[in-house]
């Protein structure tokens, strides 16, 4: 479909401007129509305008000023100019008139297929700009999306190095201090702490392997039909300590009857504790969290709420792009890379479904839905 292109017809004649509007009408083409300079000023300011075709006599202001004015005003200076005019004109005159900023003159009476085709002529041109533009404009899109993107990568290799490194450092020095053979009870306190490094860095590593398989889209669901109550509890387990250590309560309401899914339990149980885990990470000591699984419109909706530090309306656009970290959430991220929610969206639209959040601003905690639809395994 071609673009629309916009005429300006300008003539104090009422009956000139008709004709010109029966010459140039056209699917694709819009005609405005002015009876004076003054008009035809206030329609330029309005309109973008492919072509002008303006008439050289008229009262009030005449065709070369109301051209001269155009070419002093930045939004119209480059639209086209086509003067019309029934009498003939000395060279000079014709000069004043391409100095004005005229590309041509028609004369009366107007050749319908020499206008048509002038006319023709400019609204290509008009058509090429704009793809030009448009191309212009996409490129510079691109261009700051991957800017951002490059910036977002070397902030998460510095992230981390800096999070490998220090369970590596604490590893080596618990290597040390092994190595010459203190008490057994404090032999066994560096066991549990190297235990607890080595657990982070596992961690740490499924998370990249996770990013490069759905980036790769070499993920596969191992899917089977379970009571979806079972994920929720499991994932409720896997972050009873995370909740414990800073004393929050946790509140659970699901559904007395089985809700079963043919999905992937391990998957989606990731999901769950994904979401849990930030809400302790990212609420006071001792908050309140609270989740729900419940069935809406053959939508299973598993929320995670919490009175915590909530979000800011860009904030809560951007949580879920890969390495996106919230500048003010950073202290409480503890050994966070900023994938873990891209991971969740990515995994939960693998499913059908999907992943948003909602938060009355900083400090008035958040909650996060996951939906999944309600399928059988004749249906996925």
């Amino acid at each position: 479909m071609k673009t629309e292109a916009t005429f300006l017809l300008v003539d104090d004649l009422p009956e000139n401007l008709l004709s010109l509007e029966a010459l140039l009408q056209r699917d694709d083409r819009t005609l405005l129509k002015a009876r004076s300079g003054d008009e035809a000023l206030e329609l330029l300011l309005r309109h973008d305008v492919a072509l002008a075709l303006i008439d050289v006599q008229m009262p009030g202001l005449d065709g070369f000023e109301l051209a001269e004015l155009m070419r002093g005003n930045e939004r119209t200076r480059r639209v086209p100019i086509i003067f019309v005019t029934a009498g003939t004109h000395t060279a000079e005159r014709r000069f004043q008139g391409y100095e004005a900023g005229a590309v041509d003159f028609i004369q009366k009476p107007i050749e319908p297929d020499i206008l048509r085709s002038k006319a023709e002529i400019f609204a290509e041109l008009y058509r090429q700009r704009k793809m030009i533009s448009e191309q212009r404009d996409l490129l510079e899109a691109q261009t700051r999306a991957l800017q951002l993107a490059d910036k977002r990568k070397n902030e998460f290799i510095a992230v981390l190095v800096h999070e490998l490194r220090n369970p590596l450092a604490a590893l080596n020095g618990g290597l040390k201090l092994l190595s010459r053979k203190p008490e057994p009870a404090k032999a066994e306190q560096i066991q549990s702490l190297m235990h607890s490094q080595i657990d982070h860095i596992i961690r740490l590593v499924d998370d990249l392997l996770d990013v490069s398989r759905i980036t790769q889209g070499k993920i596969t669901l191992a899917k089977s039909e379970f009571d979806l109550r079972e994920a929720v509890y499991t994932a409720v387990e896997m972050t009873r300590q995370t909740v414990d250590e800073k004393g929050h309560t946790v509140t659970l309401s699901v559904p007395e009857q089985p809700c079963m899914v043919f999905a992937d339990k391990v998957r989606l149980t990731q999901c769950v504790a994904n979401l849990l885990n930030n809400a302790a990470k990212y609420t006071p000591n001792r908050g309140l969290i609270e989740v729900g699984l419940e069935l809406s419109s053959n939508t299973y909706r598993m929320s995670v709420t919490d009175n915590g530090l909530g979000l800011t309306p860009e904030g809560s656009s951007a949580i879920f792009e890969m390495f996106e970290q919230i500048e003010e959430h950073r202290d409480h991220a503890r050994g966070g890379l900023g994938i873990g929610l891209a991971l969740v969206k990515q995994l939960m639209q693998l499913h059908g479904g999907d992943v948003s959040v909602w938060s009355n601003g900083p400090g008035l905690g958040s909650v996060f839905t996951l939906e999944l639809p309600v399928a059988g395994p004749s249906q996925v």
